[in-house]
């Protein structure tokens, strides 16, 4: 029998961390509790939980600092929250690796649906493509393996997070196509109703971060000005 995922809830208001505690534990989900950062590491040093989700403004350490170093020790997926309006942090916590952010106020049902999908990014089997029967797919020095849903670089592990993950594989399965914002979302399955959403730009600059010799030229992941990205495997400039 499969275990429920567990997830852990990082935020100093006693309100939320009861309210979340129990509508998710309602939804068939093991919660746990921090009120800091210092309580997620006692935490995080004796289990390891399926998903993060992280307040912002939290006492000493906060949540931005905390999303950076969760990103350099390991992969486990997080869920911002935000106070409404902040777009700057937003924004600069998924350059850090969160996995997705929603806004204060929000509704519980609206933090199912992220906590569910990003769930499924990390697990579900890629369905949509021969690549994933195939497992591995090569480009440049890198080998994707699919199955696992990890990155190699000569043979060294890359760490990439769960998002990242999930829109490289959706790019190697269109190679040489331009990909709108709103197709990459669809097939992300993270559309937003956020016309200023700037995720997918994001998660992108990153994964050039780590895949790109140097990033302001890539290679592989193109900007088609006006339209959206395009992956080429071959890594070769154009003339």
């Amino acid at each position: 029998m499969l275990s429920s995922p567990m997830i852990l809830i990082v935020d100093d208001d006693p309100g939320i961390q009861r309210l979340l505690s129990r509508y998710l534990s309602e939804q068939g989900f093991v919660t746990a509790v921090a009120g800091d950062g210092k309580s997620m590491d006692a935490f995080l040093g004796k289990q390891h939980p399926d998903l993060i989700i992280m307040d912002l403004m939290l006492p000493g350490e906060d949540g931005l600092s905390l999303v950076r170093r969760l990103r350099v020790s390991g992969n486990i997926p997080i869920i911002m929250l935000t106070a409404r309006g902040e777009d700057i942090d937003r924004i600069i916590g998924l350059e850090m690796g969160a996995d997705d952010y929603l806004a204060k106020p929000f509704n519980p049902r609206e933090l199912l649906a992220r906590v569910r999908a990003v769930l499924r990014r990390g697990t579900e089997a890629v369905e949509q493509n021969d690549l994933s029967s195939a497992g591995d797919f090569l480009f440049g020095d890198f080998n994707l393996d699919i199955n696992r849903r990890l990155l190699f670089q000569q043979g060294e592990e890359l760490r990439l997070t769960s998002g990242e993950i999930e829109l490289l594989i959706v790019l190697v399965q269109h190679p040489n196509r331009v990909l709108t914002r709103d197709h990459l979302m669809d097939l992300l399955n993270s559309g937003s109703d956020d016309p200023f959403d700037r995720s997918i730009d994001v998660r992108i600059t990153r994964l050039r971060s780590k895949i790109e010799s140097n990033p302001a030229t890539p290679l592989y992941i193109r900007t088609v000005w006006g339209k959206g990205y395009r992956f080429t495997p071959q890594g070769t400039l154009e003339k």
